[in-house]
């Protein structure tokens, strides 16, 4: 059996890892020999700066700010975020009220409430950020719609428009539109542990807090630091671009007064907007080097021992 054993397995990784340095490595390597560059992005000629664009990157207070709110979405949506879906998740798989032949079980009608966590999963981001860019609007809004219909019309906020309340109202609809996927996650993650674990204690008289913290959590811990890290990436990455640049206002996103700008909006506008790629790929690095260290913090904080059932 272990003769040829390495010629087989370098034969099917070979291509995948000579495509995977391609088209992710070697543009990470790109990246960071053109930041020490003062290259526009549309000339072929550049020159070399040193260390120049990454002592401008610190000395820039739109950086600093675009850094805080995705250092914000990078520790806040994903703690929202997954602890809802863990709640709702437990609640549609174990939460419901005993029925007869079962000691546990789920709310009734759980496949129905998956389906519509899910929904929002099924939309584009960019439709999502539409639809709720309709909804804040302070003039024809639904939100403010109803807050009029049931006589709060006193209190009418312009949501995306106000620099305190911009920020939260993306992240809200961040919050949304992801919640779904990590329900179904979990929901099949719980579908595996053994009912007997829940009876048992139940018998034993532990309430549905406990069972939770001492059964659930515990076998379900691989899959949710998965799910954290996951969540970290799209909070730092796409979802956070998406959701901000349509949303917001401002030339490019970001607004009012940079208060929802983010990392990956401000490569964009550095690279697109001003013609700047040199100074758009310094950022890069910075965001994936925050990227690296979330990953990385995560997985060390959440280290434990693997427990088998």
């Amino acid at each position: 059996m272990q003769h040829g054993k390495y010629r087989f397995i370098v034969g099917f990784l070979a291509v995948p890892l000579a495509l995977y340095a391609l088209f992710v490595i070697w543009p990470f390597i790109q990246s960071i020999y053109y930041s020490f560059t003062d290259w526009t992005g549309l000339s072929p000629e550049f020159g070399m700066v040193g260390f120049d664009n990454y002592s401008r990157m610190l000395d820039d207070e739109v950086f600093w700010k675009s850094f805080q709110h995705s250092l914000t979405f990078a520790v806040v949506l994903p703690l929202v975020t997954v602890g809802l879906a863990l709640f709702f998740a437990f609640m549609l798989n174990v939460g419901g009220r005993r029925r007869r032949g079962a000691a546990i079980a789920g709310v009734r009608g759980s496949s129905f409430y998956k389906i519509v966590y899910f929904f929002p999963q099924v939309l584009s981001i960019a439709i999502v950020a539409l639809l709720f860019q309709f909804a804040y609007n302070p003039n024809s809004g639904a939100i403010n719609s109803v807050l009029k219909g049931v006589g709060l019309g006193s209190v009418q906020p312009d949501w995306l428009g106000d620099p305190d309340l911009a920020l939260i109202c993306v992240m809200v609809v961040l919050v949304w539109s992801t919640v779904g996927f990590f329900v179904v996650l979990f929901s099949a993650g719980m579908a595996s542990i053994p009912r007997d674990f829940y009876e048992a204690a139940l018998l034993d008289g532990a309430s549905r807090f406990t069972t939770f913290f001492k059964i659930t959590l515990p076998l379900l811990w691989d899959t949710v630091q998965s799910g954290w890290i996951y969540m970290g990436i799209l909070a730092l990455g796409a979802e956070s671009f998406a959701v901000v640049q349509i949303m917001t206002v401002g030339p490019s996103g970001g607004g009012p007064d940079y208060s929802t700008i983010v990392l990956p909006l401000y490569v964009y506008q550095k690279a697109f907007r001003d013609g700047q790629a040199a100074y758009a790929t310094t950022i890069g690095v910075a965001l994936l080097l925050v990227t690296l260290a979330f990953a990385a913090v995560v997985m060390k904080l959440g280290r434990r021992e693997r427990l088998e059932f």
